[in-house]
């Protein structure tokens, strides 16, 4: 029997009102799928290398923009085994139901593996985790630290690699 799979969104939490969203996606199995981080010019820095299946991961995640008018890709890094994301959501005046940060994340998901998976000839695989973990950031420390610690993640990653 499979153990019972914890929630991790806030309950009563309306994820489709106008706001900053920080969302991490993880590959599945904890594969490092997406991007390589080498050495920087500097000693303080990682650059980024994707692989194939992180560019498409890139073109997806920022097509959400065109995809969803109130959507907007604030700030992103795509590290070798997850994705760390700020998502804006706009305020928009409609009378139509409008995706939530959930089903925004799924279209995503499910648009890059369906991508990847024609490019590898992989068809079925998995390339992300069911769900994920995200962060309401409610004000403008929380979205300051957010950005910095998506602006760091490559350099953590390269000193956790080197020990």
């Amino acid at each position: 029997m499979k153990p019972e799979r914890k929630h991790p969104r806030l309950k009563n939490y309306d994820y489709s009102l106008p706001g900053y969203y920080h969302v991490t996606i993880c590959a599945a199995d904890a594969s490092v799928s997406l991007s390589r981080i080498v050495p920087g010019n500097d000693a303080s820095s990682g650059q980024i290398r994707l692989t194939r299946a992180g560019a498409i991961a890139r073109e997806q995640l920022l097509a959400l923009e065109q995809r969803y008018s109130y959507v907007r890709i604030d700030k992103y890094v795509i590290m070798p085994d997850h994705i760390h994301v700020i998502i804006r959501l706009m305020a928009e005046e409609t009378q139509v139901k409008r995706p939530d940060v959930p089903g925004i994340v799924r279209t995503f998901k499910s648009l890059t593996t369906r991508m990847c998976n024609e490019m590898y000839d992989t068809p079925g695989k998995v390339w992300f985790q069911t769900s994920f973990y995200d962060e309401v950031l409610r004000n403008e420390k929380a979205y300051q630290e957010c950005w910095r610690y998506i602006d760091e993640n490559p350099l953590k990653w390269l000193l956790k690699t080197k020990t």
